[in-house]
């Protein structure tokens, strides 16, 4: 079965990513049932969380043909072009994250909130609280919060300045739990209305 692919900008090529060629899946590839049984087999209660490893294990799975993939063919000049099924993780795939990040985004700003001016604001806390927010839902709430009644506090203080009282804004905040380097890095992105 074919389909038609969608039309893309003139000169525009497709390059599969080639995701078994990056250190962090040959890294995962050769040590992850290994670390995963020692860590299994270690005794004092040591346990890794569920979806972590559902993560892991997925994203082993993440743009691999041999995995599944699409196969589009272009009616026009015959070419055929296969498309490696994804993840679709929500922890650490960079690959996966990054897309899902820009693509909640842009729909959010293009078609749920109001057209107004937004801006894009992170928190990234330090070492310690990341260990801990990371496997404390109620704390990671609060300092969510936190974060937003700050923002919010310094866009009313601003507008009061400006003239505006009673100014009101609005936030859809995001939690991404790792960072670039694949450590544990709760931090917060909040898309705000200012």
């Amino acid at each position: 079965m074919s389909e038609s692919a969608p039309s893309t900008p003139a000169g525009t090529i497709y390059k599969r990513r080639n995701p078994e060629t990056t250190v962090m899946y040959r890294v995962l590839q050769e040590h992850l049932e290994t670390f995963l049984a020692r860590l299994e087999g270690g005794g004092g209660g040591a346990s890794w969380p569920g979806f972590v490893e559902r993560e892991l294990r997925a994203f082993m799975d993440c743009g691999i043909l041999a995995r599944g993939f699409c196969r589009f063919h272009c009616e026009r000049c015959g070419k055929d072009e296969v498309l490696a099924f994804s993840c679709k993780g929500r922890g650490f795939c960079p690959s996966c994250g990054g897309r899902r990040m820009a693509e909640e985004a842009a729909h959010l700003v293009d078609h749920v909130l109001p057209e107004v001016p937004m801006r894009q604001w992170v928190l990234t806390v330090p070492h310690r609280v990341r260990y801990l927010i990371a496997f404390d839902r109620v704390l990671c709430t609060r300092v969510r919060r936190i974060f937003i009644r700050t923002i919010q506090a310094f866009l009313r203080r601003k507008a009061r300045r400006a003239g505006i009282p009673g100014g009101r804004t609005g936030a859809v905040v995001f939690l991404q739990r790792f960072g670039g380097s694949v450590n544990l890095n709760p931090h917060f992105h909040a898309l705000v209305m200012v």
